[in-house]
């Protein structure tokens, strides 16, 4: 087990092979992809054969951007996951932030206590500028998972979804934290 960071409580540990099943039934569940695709589960098959190794990729890279399994400490049990890494057209020095849990590990404090980690992470050894996040403008959960990391709202974007929700245009929120305003809140 390749571990990435530790917190008080998770350790966030590289990906395996072995994962599909953790990230399967993960994204089984409806409310955990609520926000993502309307409720809809992932087919094992897509996370096995394109999303996982896609994943796994990161790792070869060794520049410490990726995705990464959210274990809990003192159970040894899969939370979830945490991704950290350069956005789809992001500038230089930005890096995306995302997590999705477990319904069983909501409100505990594991998406902040994992985000704030990252982001202090970034800003101190990977030598990030400029650190963001989006997500539905109703997910309220992760609205305040970004709040209490620090990000603050940056504006409202109409994300155009032509494979999910019959190709509605939602809005999206997005936050963001530069490395001047995280060392002066620090």
């Amino acid at each position: 087990m390749s571990i990435f960071l530790e917190t008080d409580r998770l350790v966030l540990r590289q990906f395996t092979a072995a994962d599909v099943d953790n990230i399967f039934e993960l994204d089984s569940d409806p409310d955990v992809m609520r926000f993502i695709n309307g409720g809809l589960p992932t087919p094992r098959a897509e996370i096995q054969n394109d999303i996982l190794p896609n994943w796994l990729r990161y790792y070869a890279r060794s520049d410490g951007y990726g995705f990464w399994a959210a274990i809990e400490k003192s159970t040894g049990d899969f939370l979830g996951w945490f991704h950290f890494r350069p956005p789809h057209g992001g500038g230089v020095n930005e890096v995306e932030l995302g997590y999705r849990l477990r319904k069983s590990a909501w409100n505990k404090g594991y998406a902040t206590e994992g985000s704030r980690a990252l982001i202090d992470k970034g800003f101190t050894e990977l030598g990030a500028q400029r650190v963001v996040a989006g997500t539905a403008i109703d997910n309220l959960g992760s609205r305040r998972v970004m709040e209490k990391s620090g990000l603050t709202l940056v504006g409202t974007v109409w994300q155009s979804r032509p494979d999910v929700f019959d190709g509605l245009r939602l809005p999206v929120v997005e936050y963001a934290l530069t490395r001047a305003d995280w060392e002066l809140h620090r």
